[in-house]
């Protein structure tokens, strides 16, 4: 017997008063397992709108809580595929960026500086 995790849409509302705030919210849900796609609703864009498969709506909301402010489970249902109005504002749930190590190729031979060393065919200088 398979179990198929249906995707569900789950509503909190979040008390988010500038577009840093906003941005952190939408970070801290896009960071969550589980997640498929976050949006901000509402006349003043304070209802985040998360929808994915096996989300734990109040672990994310105890989150918003810790990371962002004051947060409200409002609504946890089953995503309809035939919504008729899309969300206000939908970012794809992909993990934070991690840093990024940029690698230099430089040719056989060279330093930092630009120096190359002379090859010395002779045996010893100090002889």
């Amino acid at each position: 017997m398979s179990w198929t995790l249906v995707q569900q849409k789950i509503v909190i509302k979040v008390q988010m008063s500038c577009d840093k705030c906003r941005s952190k919210a939408m970070a801290v849900v896009a960071a969550t397992g589980g997640v498929d796609s976050v949006a901000l609703d509402g006349e003043g864009r304070d209802k985040v709108v998360v929808v994915g498969e096996g989300v734990d709506s109040v672990k994310l909301t105890s989150a918003l809580r810790k990371k962002v402010g004051p947060a409200h489970l409002l609504q946890v249902g089953e995503a309809k595929k035939d919504d008729k109005k899309p969300p206000a504002t939908v970012v794809p749930a992909y993990p934070p960026p991690h840093s990024v190590t940029v690698v230099y190729d430089h040719p056989a031979g060279y330093s930092w500086y630009g120096y190359q060393p002379q090859q010395d065919t002779t045996s010893c200088s100090i002889m």
